[in-house]
């Protein structure tokens, strides 16, 4: 493992199209008046197409930074800029809707509405964008046929396994082909088996339809997989080696 914070680029012979750049990013909170410093002059760079797994000890700051990186909690100080945009320069409406449209999230828990369906659930961000009932319902039809949930369209949460019902989640978080998928532990409450299909499900994603993954993860087996290992210590990312077996 590198001691050098890195300005974490694509390797210099691979195509790269930024998408997304944190710049000397800090996050702190409050706790019964002490300073609590999770992030510390943090860069980031990644490129279209990348597969990020983020590593790294629990409590050490992983949520935050997708938080952040995610535009739902600001930096105290430092960038964040998606295709050249300054992030947290944006109002909160126009942040919400660039949230909707261009970012998935994935999180632990697949936080599904439990009476709803699976296709109504994976509707929902169609209809919070304004599509047309029916167009919203098309797209979430053919999400979750690319995610093997085809013959499962009108079965509610309930009626789903633990890893049916993180497919349903998956395709919710990219029904609207976002750029960019955050995931938080999200196999971490399956069986390996199935989490081993859940992330194939992400590589096809990336690979069929181009979508950026960062994923926050303790599961050695996913993050052996991606594209880039990176770990987070003391508030700033870390090359992790090893995913090329050095």
């Amino acid at each position: 493992m590198s001691e050098e914070a890195l300005r974490l680029r694509r390797p210099a012979h691979e195509p790269f199209t930024q998408l997304l750049r944190a710049a000397s990013v800090d996050k702190k909170f409050i706790d019964a008046g002490r300073e609590i410093w999770v992030l510390r002059g943090l860069d980031l760079e990644v490129a279209a197409g990348e597969e990020i797994a983020i590593v790294g000890q629990s409590g050490v700051g992983k949520s935050t930074l997708l938080h952040v990186l995610g535009s739902l909690e600001p930096p105290t100080a430092g960038r964040v800029y998606f295709e050249g945009q300054d992030l947290f320069a944006m109002d909160e409406r126009h942040l919400a809707e660039f949230r909707n449209a261009r970012l998935g999230f994935i999180f632990q828990f697949h936080y599904l509405l439990a009476d709803f369906s699976a296709l109504e659930n994976t509707m929902m961000p169609g209809l919070i964008a304004r599509l047309p009932d029916p167009d919203a319902r098309v797209r979430a039809a053919e999400v979750l046929d690319l995610v093997g949930l085809g013959e499962k369209l009108h079965r509610r949460p309930a009626e789903l396994s633990g890893g049916e019902q993180q497919r349903v989640a998956v395709a919710r978080a990219v029904v609207l082909r976002p750029r960019l998928v955050l995931a938080d532990e999200p196999t971490g409450n399956l069986d390996p088996q199935t989490a081993d299909e859940v992330h194939a499900l992400f590589h096809r994603l990336n690979r069929e339809l181009g979508v950026t993954l960062i994923v926050a993860t303790h599961n050695e087996r996913l993050s052996r997989s991606m594209g880039r290992t990176l770990r987070l210590r003391e508030g700033k990312l870390f090359d992790e080696r090893g995913n090329d077996g050095s």
